[in-house]
């Protein structure tokens, strides 16, 4: 659905059409995307077209992208750790070659 609104506005009949599911089943999934601030319904009488509001998907992007960056930050930390112990671990082996030899 979120697909199709991304075309353009679309009434909920015209939403339905390509699911083989009932009306009242469109109409909850249109409440949660409504109450997720997704999808609009403006209100007066039938049928009321329904808009998507990509606004709502620039402030999940920024979001995801935040918490995107602290995690490649911890990946090159944790890189960074790894590394020295790999490191460490090395320098130890050598050692304990040199030592038996």
């Amino acid at each position: 659905m979120v697909t199709r609104l991304a075309a353009g506005d679309a009434t909920v009949n015209q939403l339905a059409d390509p699911y083989q599911i009932s009306l009242q089943a469109v109409y909850k999934h249109l409440k949660v995307l409504e109450d997720a601030g997704v999808v609009s319904r403006p209100p007066g009488p039938q049928p009321r077209t329904v808009r998507l509001d990509a606004e709502v998907f620039n402030l999940m992007d920024k979001w995801i992208e935040r918490y995107r960056r602290q995690a490649e930050e911890r990946y090159r930390r944790l890189d960074a750790v790894l590394a020295r112990m790999n490191d460490e671990t090395g320098s130890d082996s050598q050692e304990q070659k040199g030592s038996a030899a």
